[in-house]
């Protein structure tokens, strides 16, 4: 091996273990960047319409959103906190509803026995120290988060000039599909939040709409756990729809049946309908792509990078498109070992 090629793949090891070391500085900056394109969607609208300067526009948004956020909390904060209470008093009937069916079921005998031998004093004590930690990470993460939103804004007043600096320190030969590989990328992501922002808030509606046709309590926490967790694509709706079944477990096993039923319905309609129409002309993710995204991610950075994972396939697959596919791939038409 050459002194160069040693040189460059020695480059690139540390490169990879930097990035690794700084993998959570890099997750709040794109964080950022997400937020940053979420705000610049209505900005970008506002500014059609409107002859606004840009931090004007940002801030017109901003006001917008705090005022129609303060409103939706007023009228539904309340209901939901007393619906959380209500959830944590049914808790225990509902413990000791799965208890008697997993004793009455022959099958699942031995997971009681199971459950019973981990509730042990010596198995929950640990779990003290892991709620300590659980604690200081919830301080770091609101640090995490803060800052997130800080660069987010930074972004949205002034995009031209960061796609400007990332343009300067691309060679030359190459900063002309770059302007054009940030542009299809900030398309893209603008586009899946969008679509996703409208999916979530169908689901969300339908959801709590359906509930509260079919009489289950807690049908507003319900619809907006599951139109939360919309966001979360393959993964999200599944784990969305235990809240409400578990809940109609304590009327009747056919209650829980029609809530899984509306249930199916609404995730398929939303997931086989809705969604790809929304995103039809943005991007088009595979579900098989979508989900080792989140489970890679989930397992490297845990939650943040399940929240994180779709957003960074959107713009990962605009950059293999463009860099990989029409750059590279569409281009080899010699023999092998010629480009």
């Amino acid at each position: 091996m050459s002194t160069r090629k040693l040189l460059g793949l020695l480059a690139i090891v540390v490169v990879g273990l930097l990035v690794w070391e700084l993998r959570w500085v890099l997750l709040v900056f794109f964080g950022a960047v997400v937020l940053a394109v979420a705000l610049d969607v209505p900005v970008t609208v506002l500014r059609r319409l409107y002859p606004l300067h840009r931090p004007t526009a940002v801030a017109l948004v901003l006001v917008v959103i705090l005022v129609v956020g303060y409103q939706l909390a007023t009228l539904l904060l309340p209901e939901v906190l007393q619906q959380i209470n209500e959830f944590t008093n049914l808790m225990p009937e509902l413990l000791q509803r799965l208890l008697h069916l997993v004793g009455t079921t022959p099958g699942l005998k031995s997971l009681e026995g199971q459950i019973n031998s981990q509730l042990t004093f010596d198995r929950l004590q640990p779990i003290g120290a892991q709620l300590l930690g659980m604690a200081g990470g919830a301080a770091n993460s609101t640090i995490q988060l803060v800052l997130m939103v800080l660069l987010a804004l930074l972004l949205a007043l002034d995009p031209r000039s960061h796609q400007r600096m990332v343009i300067a320190i691309t060679p030359s030969f190459y900063r002309s599909q770059m302007q054009s590989l940030l542009h299809d990328a900030r398309q893209a992501l603008g586009g899946w939040l969008a679509g996703m922002t409208i999916s979530a808030i169908t689901v969300f509606l339908l959801t709590w709409a359906g509930l509260a046709i079919l009489q289950v309590p807690l049908a507003l926490l319900s619809g907006l756990v599951c139109g939360l967790l919309t966001f979360v694509p393959t993964i999200g709706p599944t784990l969305a729809t235990l809240l409400p079944m578990a809940v109609a477990l304590l009327i009747s096993p056919a209650k829980v049946a029609q809530v899984l039923v509306l249930r199916l319905l609404l995730q398929n309609g939303e997931a086989f309908l809705l969604t790809p129409i929304l995103l039809s002309r943005t991007v088009n993710l595979l579900p098989t792509v979508a989900l080792m995204s989140q489970l890679c991610l989930g397992a490297l950075l845990g939650l943040p990078g399940v929240l994180l994972a779709l957003p960074l396939v959107v713009v990962l697959q605009v950059v293999a498109q463009q860099v990989l596919v029409e750059g590279i791939m569409d281009r080899w038409t010699g023999p092998p070992g010629e480009l």
